[in-house]
């Protein structure tokens, strides 16, 4: 089944605002559009393909009335939270997300969608999708969503060097190198994500210094999936402790300026 990275979601409370610290660093991003349909509207920074979507609450009742879109169902609960804004969910793409559902139905889980989405762009394109939410329990790791784009990568790729939203940064020329997911237990989760999606192992459990944690990479086309389990006190205890087991780290390499960087209930690095 072909699966790759397509975004990660970062609530936000003003989206437009949320991008203002990534543009002081040399990161290019602009203000996305609205999803009329559920009420939210977001920013977007993007690296190739692969990109950050920064998502916030445009109208509140329409957003409270949704219940397919599981997203929208997360981000009405968790953004008012005290840690409620951040790191919240990927999406993985793919070309096969009716065959995808099935899958996921056999496995056990319960699955939303697919249905369709769409947003319209500040020149006034409505851009189109199709959406499937699998779900598990609430205490884990919430699992991706996914996302079958109307268009190809060819024609989406084309469009966003037309639109200068790749190759605009100043900060070198950053890649998603890999997304970080604080978990409790790092064996299990990866493993759980590596038999349900088909995804190898990049070398071995390691120590990451900086985080204070152990961590795993997967491998999935767009980029890596990094899982942390914290080891003591550090930037992955923390997000634990704050978030519980979500997103919460950001690898871009390519930069010129390096470094890492708190930001938002999240973090970037920069190498």
């Amino acid at each position: 089944m072909n699966l790759a990275f397509d975004h990660l979601v970062w609530f936000a409370k003003q989206p437009e605002e949320k991008i203002l610290p990534l543009k002081q660093k040399g990161i290019y991003a602009v203000n996305g559009g609205r999803h009329e349909m559920w009420g939210t509207y977001n920013s977007l920074t993007y690296f190739g393909l692969s990109y950050i979507e920064f998502l916030g609450i445009e109208n509140l009742a329409i957003a409270q009335e949704e219940q397919e879109n599981r997203l929208i169902t997360q981000i009405v609960e968790q953004l008012p939270k005290e840690h409620g804004e951040g790191p919240a969910r990927i999406a993985v793409r793919t070309n096969q997300i009716e065959e995808l559902a099935v899958k996921l139905k056999d496995a056990g889980y319960t699955v939303f969608g697919p249905f369709p989405g769409e947003r319209t762009n500040p020149e006034g394109e409505v851009i189109r999708w199709s959406l499937l939410f699998p779900e598990n329990r609430e205490d884990e790791l919430s699992l991706p969503f996914f996302i079958q784009w109307e268009k190809t990568d060819e024609e989406r790729l084309s469009g966003f060097e037309k639109q200068r939203l790749i190759g605009s940064h100043t900060n070198g020329n950053p890649q998603f190198e890999s997304v970080g997911f604080v978990v409790h237990n790092l064996e299990q989760t990866a493993a759980t994500w590596s038999n349900l999606f088909s995804l190898k192992q990049q070398g071995e459990e390691f120590l990451d210094e900086v985080l204070n944690a152990k961590c795993r990479k997967l491998q999935l086309g767009g980029t890596n999936l990094l899982f942390c389990t914290p080891i003591g006190e550090g930037p992955a205890q923390k997000a634990l402790t704050e978030r519980g087991e979500s997103p919460f780290l950001v690898n871009l390499t390519g930069t010129t300026e390096k470094g890492f960087f708190e930001w938002e209930n999240g973090y970037l690095s920069f190498k």
